[in-house]
């Protein structure tokens, strides 16, 4: 599955998932252009994926705001001439009842999981329509699919990426562009390890491997919707969840 000659933009790759997914795909040969909002962490990465021997250009972008996105994809097709392959990976989650929302939480957690999602790809769409192909792979959570306790707001921002996907990817077919969506469950990242110890026990019980994913293992799946090998696939959701959730 060899990305060599591609130019794959990942969204959020300071730590965790997003960290593992550019990894990923600069191992397989791509070129990166690598987005995040924290200069410190997206640094960090830019200079690993430097030691890979692959080009890294490093973007501090709030992928939130709608103009500052168009701004950095101008930026990035200047710079490269094109864009093949777009991961929209950027999230963010705190366990806490619906109950104990504020509004402010809910706006942000859409702003975040969702809304920025849609901007990436708009921004990039043009310019793959007019290259006659192009990925997007975008990241969902099975607590989308399924729902999650304490989660609930998170949940919809998620469930709305999964129909975002779908929907996105039958008006896009007609252009060669295919839209995919990765599932994750339970990962072990930063996040993940700072829940309770109680709460951590439990999901690894649940889960039949008796253990969360590793981010690789989520960036594997992202690589492979990202190759020639998922060339005929597009409006699918792969849940990589060690079988936490067998649901159509």
């Amino acid at each position: 599955m060899s990305l060599s000659g591609k130019i794959a933009i990942v969204t959020g790759p300071g730590q965790g998932i997003g960290k593992a997914i550019a990894l990923t795909l600069a191992q397989r040969g791509a070129d990166l252009v690598i987005v995040d909002k924290n200069a410190e962490t997206v640094q960090a990465t830019k200079g690993e994926i430097e030691k890979l021997g692959r080009k890294v250009i490093a973007f501090q972008t709030d992928v939130t705001d709608f103009d500052q996105v168009k701004e950095m994809t101008n930026d990035i097709i200047s710079n490269f001439g094109k864009v093949d392959i777009l991961v929209n990976n950027v999230g963010w989650d705190r366990i806490e009842p619906f109950l104990e929302n504020t509004t402010e939480y809910w706006d942000f957690i859409i702003a975040l999981n969702l809304k920025s999602q849609i901007y990436c790809s708009r921004a990039v769409l043009d310019h793959m329509i007019e290259n006659g192909k192009g990925k997007i792979i975008n990241l969902g959570s099975d607590a989308g699919r399924v729902g999650s306790a304490g989660e609930t707001c998170y949940a919809g921002a998620k469930g709305g990426v999964i129909a975002f996907t779908k929907s996105l990817a039958r008006e896009m077919a007609r252009y060669k562009i295919n839209v995919n969506c990765v599932s994750p469950g339970p990962t072990n990242t930063p996040q993940y390890q700072a829940q309770p110890e109680k709460i951590r026990q439990a999901l690894e019980r649940a889960i039949p491997f008796r253990r969360v994913a590793r981010p690789e293992e989520i960036a594997a799946a992202v690589a492979f919707f990202a190759s020639s090998d998922a060339d005929y696939l597009t409006g699918q959701v792969l849940s990589v969840s060690g079988g936490l959730t067998m649901v159509d």
